[in-house]
Order: structure tokens, then sequence, then C-alpha cells
């Protein structure tokens, strides 16, 4: 079959979209690319939490899509809205690389060795949440940009360290820029962090079809559940949330936090567990997590999700 991908022109989104380009070659289809670039590619001097979230990384090529230019896209599923629009489905989810945060730093070896009132660099409210509750010390500033902006912004000087995701510099050949890595534990990932996924319209099953081959169902599990506590919680670039699964057999672990970009309230966590054997169940199990946090949020005096993704 012929085959369209719609990409971003950053580098990582072109190695994202070469990559799925050579497996499905090798699975027989005459694949191209075709190259865009986004709103939120061309919008870097604010934060995305003030400028219309995630969805900016992904319009042009959903619009590029149901105009047939093209018959799908590859995304950083961290990048994808919580909400597909409707008539968009996701055909797959592909084994996730690294899902957690790393440091990168031209001076300091990790986090403890950053002096007070270091200069770290970080644009996620999730990870300015955790940073604060890490470091409190520490001068967290706007980092804005693809993979390449951000780094350079280091080289120059700006910064004494920024936090970048891991998968993103393994990809793109870059894993020795990372001084550190944060266990789970220390910064929880975001939702889909380091997995990527396939957004095709629904009603392309001729599609849908082709992707049996490169879906990986342990990835699919894990990131359904972190996907359904971030929807039920309102999840989007404006909520500072971490939500990360681990999977043993059919043991499914979700663990959410809740964090204060500005540091007034302590982190809120929830947790939960259960046997789960389909993204069904996967989904149940974040969204019960999803209310246990909010319950958790109300007891700490935290805002309500609709308020905490207005700041």
């Amino acid at each position: 079959m012929k085959l369209t991908i719609a990409t971003r022109e950053s580098r990582l989104a072109l190695w994202q979209a070469e990559h799925v380009k050579t497996l499905l070659t090798e699975l027989g289809h005459e694949v191209t690319l075709l190259g865009m670039t986004t709103q939120g590619d061309q919008i870097l001097d604010r934060s995305l939490s003030k400028v219309g979230g995630k969805g900016l990384f992904v319009k042009e090529l959903e619009v590029a899509i149901e105009q047939g230019r093209a018959d799908l896209a590859v995304h950083s599923l961290k990048d994808v809205p919580m909400a597909l629009p409707e008539g968009f489905s996701l055909a797959c989810v592909m084994e996730r690389e690294d899902p957690r945060d790393a440091l990168v730093s031209n001076r300091f070896a990790n986090l403890a060795e950053l002096p007070q009132g270091a200069v770290i660099g970080t644009s996620s409210l999730r990870r300015v949440a955790l940073l604060r509750a890490l470091r409190p010390d520490l001068r967290i500033e706007p980092l804005r940009g693809n993979l390449d902006t951000r780094l350079r912004k280091l080289d120059e000087g700006q910064f004494d360290a920024i936090v970048l995701a891991a998968a993103g510099l393994k990809r793109l050949g870059l894993a020795s820029r990372i001084r550190a890595v944060f266990e789970p534990h220390e910064m929880l990932p975001a939702a889909g962090q380091g997995a990527l996924g396939i957004e095709i319209l629904s009603a392309r099953a001729d599609v849908m079809q082709l992707f049996a081959p490169l879906a990986h169902s342990a990835t699919w599990l894990r990131v359904a559940a972190e996907r359904a506590v971030s929807r039920a919680m309102g999840g989007s670039c404006s909520m500072p949330l971490a939500a990360f699964a681990t999977l043993d057999g059919e043991q499914l672990t979700i663990e959410a936090i809740w964090g204060d970009p500005e540091g007034r309230i302590p982190l809120v966590h929830a947790q939960a567990s259960a046997g789960v054997q389909d993204v069904d169940a996967a989904t149940r199990l974040g969204e019960q997590v999803a209310i246990s946090l909010k319950a958790a949020m109300a007891r700490a005096g935290a805002s309500t999700p609709a308020e905490t993704a207005a700041l």
C-alpha cells in the first residue's frame, strides 16, 4: 500500500517518522513523508499552557490526514492531547523507549551538584513542580523550542542545567549529553513519555490493520492507564500532573502525582494495582487513580483540576 506520513519537521519528529517509514517499508509498503511546521513549533516565546496546549503540535497534521494529503501521523504520545478529535483514533502504540527524565549539564554531574540558586531550564509544569519538591533553592526558568534549540541555549550559557526526556536524546544519538537520569521515584514521568503513537482516521480500517505487527501490547496497556489518569484530571500542558504505569505479568501498577508549580502545597500522590488484560481494563484502573488523586488533592487543600487548568 502507498502511505504518506504527516510529520513535524523538527529533527526528533523526522527521526520518529523515518523510523516508522523504515518499519512499514520492511512490511512491503511504499511510504513518503509530508513535512509540516505546526503552531507549536512557531510559538516559542510563551509556554504551551498559555497558548493552547499540546494540540498546537498535532492540529496541522490532523488537518492533512482529514484532507487526504496524509494517511497517518507519528507522535510522541506525551505531546498528544488526551482526547483525540472526533473521527481520529490511535492505530498503534509502539514499544516504549526510556520513559525517564534526564538532566543535561555542561558543568554538573547530577541535581545534587547544582549550587544554590543555579538556573535550571524547563517549561513543563510537571517538571517544575517535581524539581521544586527536590530542590526548592534552584531558579527554574522557561525553556521552549525543539530539542536542538534547548541544547543550544544550554551550551550558550543561559542555563546551568536543563531537563529533557531521555527518550528523545537517545533516539537522536545524544545519550552522551545525559549527565544523570531521574528514576521514577525521584521524578515521575509524564503520561505516555517515551512512547510513539500512530494517529489515523477512525474510518480507515485498511490502515488500522497494517499496524498490528508494530503494536506493543505491554506499552499500550501502560500508556492507556497513564492517559486515562490525565484525561480524567482534565490533563493538558496546563496541568502539573505525572502518571506512570509498570506492568509485571498481568499486574498493572499506576502511580500519579499532582504538584503545585509554586511549591506552596506538598506533592499529592495516588496509586493502584490490578490484573489487566486489555486496554479497557487499563483505562478503568487509570480512572480509579484519578478519583483517588482528586480526593487526595481536596484533603491537601489543592485546587480542583478545573481550577488548576487555569494556571
